[in-house]
Order: C-alpha cells, then structure tokens, then sequence
C-alpha cells in the first residue's frame, strides 16, 4: 500500500511516501480503506519531535481518517466489512497513524460515517470537532443562553467551536483575519465576528461581551494567551479552557481571576476516553444529520504531497501566517 510516513523525526522534508506493508488487524481491530485523512498541528509536532511519544520506524503520519472497513480482526462487535467509518486518535502513543491506503484501527477509536457525508468532511471534522465538543460540553458545561468566545472562527477548532456552541444554543463572538473569513464566521453561526487586525477590536468584544454579562465560555486556541485581557472579559463564574501553548508562560492576574469565581480548564483531546469520545462521536453524527454541523474542508491535496501539507500546517501553526480556512485534507481512496 501507499504511504507517508516517517523513519526519522524533523522538517517536513523527512515525510517520505513509498509503499508499506497493509497491516493485519489484531484482536478488537478493523482494518480501513482510507478514503480521506487530515493534517493537525498536533501532526506537526510528533513529526518534528516537539513531542516525544514512542514511535515505531517507519512510522505512519496522522490522526484522523474515514473510509470503509475492508476486514475486521477477531472480537470485532460494532463494525462490518462495507461499513463506514471515521475516526481520530491514531498515531499516538505507539498507534501507526493514517496517512495511508489502509489502517488497522481499534473498534473503541471509529464511529459510523452519516450517509450524506463525505468522507473528506468526516477526516476534516475527527480531531477538531471531538476537541470541541469535550472543551464546550465536558469541560465548559455550556448551557444555552451563554455567552462564547473563540479565536480564529475558521480555523479547525474554531470552526468547530462555533457551529457547536450556535447548535446549542449559546451566543458566539469569533475573530478572523479577512472579510471573507468574517462572513463566514457569521455563516457558521457567529453573532459577532471581529477582524483580529482591527485597532478597537477589543473594544467591539467588550462592548458585545457587556451587553451580554460578559463572556461566560473563552475557547482559547492561541499558543500564547494573554490573561489580563481575558479575564477582563469575563462573567462572573466563566470558564476559560485552554488546549493550546505547550510552551507559554503568561502573565496571570491572580485577584481578579478569583475575585469573580472564574475557572481556568486545560484539557488534551487525546486523554479523552474512548466512552467520552465516542459520546462526542455519536453527538457530531447527530448534529451533522440535523444540518447543524459541517466539517470545514480546506485546503485538498493527494496524499503524495503530505510534506507540503504539513508545511502548510506548520507555517500557520507556528509562523502565523494566516493562510488556511478550514482543514487541510488528503485525498486517498
């Protein structure tokens, strides 16, 4: 089978693409016919060894996937040959990933694919759309009414993080860097999307934010958050959840922070369980089929130019260049 993978960690240049073995399915497995994957900046890292988790060489690039089952390994219950399925959570601690013609992936890890999804959306929304799901519903506890801030409301996350929060009834502001991308935020469901280049940009935030009692949920996808203007931001009792910025070290307004009841909530999509990951499953499947979520499909390439693909997904990732809207996505069935 065609694949792209790694026999050393560094610069998007070390992606090789060749062919691999098909792997076997091992007890509890299903092997995929990969239809479509995409590119997270968590990709980025592993392959740049910013993040050390085991890897076996070669070792297959990436998270997320859709495809059909092509055979099923023993005590395999919820999946059949022909089905179709997504999915996330591979090329993690010693998982292969799935850049590839086929993949053998644990049962717990895939959930049915909609009939009317592609799967380019179903790859593109995985990762993104289960890390906002857990951040809004397990962490945040959102409830309807609320109000929502998220940066970068066409990105991945944010894109996610918007259309989930509308369907549930909150209040979304989101930024964005173009007026294309501003109206799509609003197309998404953002009740106010703000250009982050705007000079009064935190002005429009505050004044939106203070009509509705301050800002309940701050979904922060920044590498490097500033406190101070966050907090100030805040309702009383809000929650800020943080899944991004390894490295930061900010600033952090200790008394106002505990002077309004806020909480501060990290989490890591992949510590999520699989029961807690298959209820985010099972609730983007349901909200896809009501016409309330639509994984954002960027950026298309074959899965032949991954080195580029990752390129581009560190050049926005770590240079902030701004460049992407919605998911890179591989082509690969």
């Amino acid at each position: 089978m065609k694949a792209a993978y790694i026999t050393e960690t560094g610069a998007p240049g070390v992606i090789q693409y060749g062919d691999l073995p098909i792997p076997e399915p091992k007890a509890g497995e299903v092997l995929v016919k990969v239809g479509a994957t995409a590119v997270n900046p968590i990709d980025t890292y592993i392959r740049g060894g910013m993040i050390a988790m085991p890897l076996s060489y070669p070792y297959v690039i990436g998270c997320d996937l859709a495809g059909t089952v092509a055979a099923v390994g023993p005590d395999v219950k919820r999946f059949k040959q022909g089905d179709r399925v997504w999915g996330s959570n591979q090329g993690l601690f010693g998982r292969q990933g799935s850049f590839s013609e086929f993949a053998a992936v644990h049962e717990q890890w895939l959930y049915p694919t909609p009939a009317s999804e592609s799967d380019a959306q179903a790859a593109a929304g995985a990762l993104v759309g289960i890390t906002a799901h857990l951040g809004l519903f397990r962490c945040a506890r959102l409830q309807p009414g609320e109000l929502v801030f998220v940066n970068g409301g066409t990105g991945g996350v944010g894109s996610a993080v918007i259309q989930l929060a509308h369907a549930a009834g909150a209040k979304v502001i989101a930024t964005a860097g173009s007026p294309a991308k501003l109206e799509l935020c609003r197309r998404l469901g953002a009740d106010l999307a703000v250009d982050y280049k705007a000079p009064d940009m935190d002005d429009q935030i505050r004044k939106f934010a203070a009509d509705h009692g301050g800002v309940h949920v701050w979904f922060e996808t920044q590498r490097e958050p500033t406190y101070d203007r966050t907090v100030s931001m805040m309702a009383p009792r809000g929650r800020i959840i943080i899944m991004a910025g390894r490295q930061a070290r900010p600033e952090f307004p200790h008394g106002p922070f505990y002077t309004k009841d806020l909480s501060l909530i990290g989490f890591a999509m992949f510590n999520g369980t699989p029961d807690e990951q298959r209820a985010c499953g099972e609730a983007l499947n349901a909200a896809f089929e009501a016409g309330r979520w639509k994984p954002q499909v960027g950026m298309t390439l074959p899965l032949s130019q991954a080195a580029q693909a990752h390129q581009s997904q560190q050049d926005n990732t770590l240079e902030k260049k701004g460049s992407l809207s919605g998911k890179i996505v591989m082509e690969v069935g």
